[in-house]
């Protein structure tokens, strides 16, 4: 396994940086390259342990744009955090921007259509980075429209356990697959709610499990809180949660605030791992 992903002293945090026009929570923030490698900076100081870097919104309704765009977007910025040290990622779904993008530093892949898009499997074995599977419910531009499961539980545990099978079949390490249940992607609030009670489920897939939460609609709808420091401190609240469920990566946008929250369910004993390794 990775250590650097995945440890059994403390959950590791993924920083997001949406190179992005229209992404939900962030877009047009950081569309320059300056100010998205400038942010990557600012999440791997706060405590991020790698930073995922995406040139496509997968907000519901979100419109695809060209390889050619998206390599644009993402490479200057995968290039300089890489040189800086920065473990990175790259949130993609296209086989190009996966190789260009480990051509320049990133170390992991993190695809919202666990590799089902044509050529994405067999790049991802080739490149032989470890990759991370989520589940969604049609498409970022339908998923949100009627979202319906008869067991959303089940059903995404078969799926994601479908598609860890097949990662393994084209040569991908066990020990390289991640697996998101996709909060909020073909969810109602009522199934993301669900799954969060169920987390545990998921460690059955002998897979790290990731979780993003962050800045959701259904933690919006819970909490009251639109935007801002408040939003954030929810979905630090909610992470929280996650971890002590069974989650052992946690995507967000507020790196600092998941550190906090952390560091303070770890001392009220609500989740466990060393206090030595927490980021002060």
């Amino acid at each position: 396994m990775n250590e650097w992903l995945v440890s059994s002293e403390r959950p590791r945090i993924m920083g997001i940086v949406n190179v992005t026009p229209d992404s939900f929570s962030d877009g047009n923030q950081f569309l320059s390259h300056e100010q998205a490698i400038a942010h990557g900076r600012v999440l791997f100081e706060s405590g991020a342990d790698v930073i995922d870097v995406g040139g496509e919104s997968t907000r519901p309704g979100s419109i695809v744009i060209s390889v050619e765009e998206e390599i644009r977007r993402v490479i200057p910025v995968v290039r300089a955090l890489a040189g800086d040290g920065i473990r990175v990622s790259i949130d993609t779904s296209k086989p190009a921007v996966m190789e260009a993008s480990v051509s320049e530093g990133a170390c992991l892949i993190n695809d919202v259509y666990a590799l089902r898009r044509e050529g994405a499997m067999d790049m991802a074995a080739r490149l032989a980075v470890p990759v991370c599977l989520m589940h969604m419910q049609g498409t970022p531009d339908t998923m949100q429209l009627e979202p319906t499961y008869r067991d959303v539980v089940q059903e995404i545990y078969d799926f994601l356990s479908s598609r860890v099978s097949t990662c393994i079949q084209k040569g991908i390490n066990p020990d390289q697959i991640v697996v998101d249940p996709g909060f909020g992607f073909g969810k109602t609030k009522a199934h993301n709610l669900t799954l969060m009670k169920s987390l545990d489920k998921f460690i059955d897939l002998s897979a790290s499990l990731m979780v993003g939460v962050s800045r959701k609609a259904f933690i919006r709808s819970i909490s009251g809180f639109e935007k801002g420091f408040e939003l954030d401190q929810a979905s630090a609240v909610v992470a929280a949660i996650a971890v002590k469920n069974g989650a052992g990566i946690l995507r967000v946008h507020d790196v600092a605030s998941t550190v906090s929250m952390l560091r303070l369910f770890n001392s009220l004993n609500l989740v466990s791992f060393s206090e030595s390794v927490t980021v002060d």
